[in-house]
């Protein structure tokens, strides 16, 4: 198990902000279950192994970024154009416009590093909530955390298709895998 100390300097050459994304509705099978990444992230981490009630974490995601890795089901593949035009409809959806950013933060981070929760506020959409992530050490090096966004919490309307027969289901999972080599 690694101890963290100092202050470590995050972002996409550190690991991956991934979403989940499944998909509901009358037309269900037609759509897919979406594999999202968010490319262009930064943050801070300051961890103190002996006051943890001082260690912070702040993270802010470019959710112009949003990139359609793959998906899932559909009665065919997406195309890079599918792709392109789901990352279009996202950011209408979030309003990146306005809301181009997503931050979260945390502060007194848990002990250990090998697992458990840290809890933070999530702001998204212009609206701050609290956020969980659940995380484990992977490897000495390695941690992999996961979180589930209800969009309609943040006043986002999930995606609707066919007069709402094939509807984004309101629950994003939230993944992220952090690589602090040396830590």
């Amino acid at each position: 198990m690694a101890t963290l100390t100092g202050t470590h300097q995050l972002g996409p050459q550190h690991g991956r902000i991934q979403l989940r994304t499944t998909r509901e509705g009358l037309a269900a099978k037609v759509g897919h279950d979406l594999l999202i990444e968010l490319p262009s992230w930064s943050g801070t981490l300051t961890a103190n192994p002996e006051d943890p009630a001082a260690s912070t974490l702040e993270v802010e995601i470019d959710l112009t970024s949003i990139t359609i890795v793959s998906g899932t089901g559909g009665v065919s593949e997406l195309s890079d154009k599918d792709k392109s035009e789901i990352a279009k409809n996202a950011g209408k959806a979030l309003e990146v416009d306005r809301h181009p950013t997503v931050t979260f933060t945390a502060k007194g981070l848990p002990p250990s590093t090998a697992s458990g929760e840290i809890e933070g506020s999530l702001t998204l959409h212009g609206i701050t909530k609290p956020f969980r992530l659940k995380f484990d050490e992977s490897s000495s090096s390695t941690w992999q955390a996961s979180g589930e966004v209800i969009q309609s919490d943040f006043g986002i309307k999930p995606y609707r298709a066919m007069l709402g027969a094939l509807r984004l289901a309101d629950p994003v999972t939230v993944n992220v895998e952090i690589h602090l080599e040396g830590a």
